[in-house]
């Protein structure tokens, strides 16, 4: 078999933070988050990574990871842009968001030829999840059911104090499968609890701080490919038409439809680790801080 590849989302500027947060260093020694990922990545076993990116950002991102990183790893580009959709449709007129992750990694269709783990670029997961989807991407194969896995986090591990989150919630069966996912895109801390709002703050719904969450690291086989190719097409269709300069297709979306139909089985691997991200600007010190105490630690080498 294909030994996994490692596919990361880089494609999407981060709006909240401002420009292109996913080449900003976290360390003195200038590296981003994505080499600690890459690094924790190959730990696990994983030889290929894939980096879907905007063919504008090409040049800045080579300059600040690809080429450096392409000396130890196999690595590819897939650029992920809005003319890149099935024949038959158009981009809608005035629309300049990409079509979403679902449609991020159908750009990849021509370079995996087997199963891969997806990330986003801007996300540090910890060493513990690369090892577990690895180790399930391996041992594991579709049979009567497409096999997927899923990275899941404790909310209080994903949390920041500098504003509100966007955080899918597992609902997940007693063996630790995937039910559905419930995504809520305003989760904020509130007097040392989390609580999420879907009327802009005007009421407000406590969550569980141990509730297991999505944070778009996922272990698929190759299977997905073509499912997401139809679903994007769906989506073209049906979805895109209601809200043309907005609306996305998201790959937990793609996911929850294959659940749903009994397709798939996702298995959560909980991991131990805490997330670290750089949502807002002001999240960026506590990046810095938490990799400089994970080197001190021994678990990263000042230069790697």
């Amino acid at each position: 078999m294909e030994k996994p590849a490692l596919v990361i989302m880089a494609a999407g500027m981060g709006s909240r933070y401002g420009g292109l947060k996913q080449i900003d260093p976290v360390d003195e020694q200038g590296h981003i988050i994505m080499d600690f990922s890459i690094h924790d990545a190959m730990e696990a076993g994983f030889e290929k990574v894939v980096f879907i990116i905007k063919k504008a950002n090409e040049k800045a991102f080579k300059e600040s990871i690809g080429n450096r990183v392409s000396e130890k790893i196999q690595v590819a580009y897939v650029y992920q842009e809005l003319e890149k959709i099935p024949e038959g449709f158009t981009v809608p007129q005035g629309r300049e968001k990409p079509f979403g992750t679902g449609h991020a990694i159908l750009c990849c269709k021509e370079v995996l030829d087997g199963p891969f783990a997806v990330i986003n670029a801007d996300d540090y997961y910890g060493k513990h999840a690369y090892q577990a989807i690895y180790d399930y991407l391996i041992h594991h194969r579709d049979d009567e059911k497409y096999r997927y896995a899923m990275a899941g986090y404790a909310l209080k591990n994903t949390l920041t104090d500098n504003g509100h989150v966007a955080r899918g919630i597992c609902r997940m069966d007693a063996e630790g499968f995937l039910d559905g996912i419930d995504e809520r895109t305003h989760i904020e801390k509130r007097g040392g609890k989390a609580a999420y709002t879907e009327d802009e703050g005007r009421t407000w719904t406590e969550v569980s701080m141990d509730s297991t969450v999505s944070m778009n690291m996922w272990g698929f086989s190759h299977s997905i490919l073509a499912e997401l190719e139809k679903g994007f097409v769906e989506f073209l269709k049906y979805d895109l038409p209601n809200n043309p300069k907005k609306a996305e297709y998201y790959l937990p979306m793609a996911v929850d439809v294959l659940l749903k139909e009994g397709k798939a089985s996702v298995q959560v691997l909980t991991s131990r680790d805490k997330w670290y991200g750089v949502t807002y600007k002001e999240d960026k010190a506590l990046v810095v801080a938490a990799m400089e105490q994970l080197k001190r630690q021994g678990l990263y080498p000042q230069e790697f």
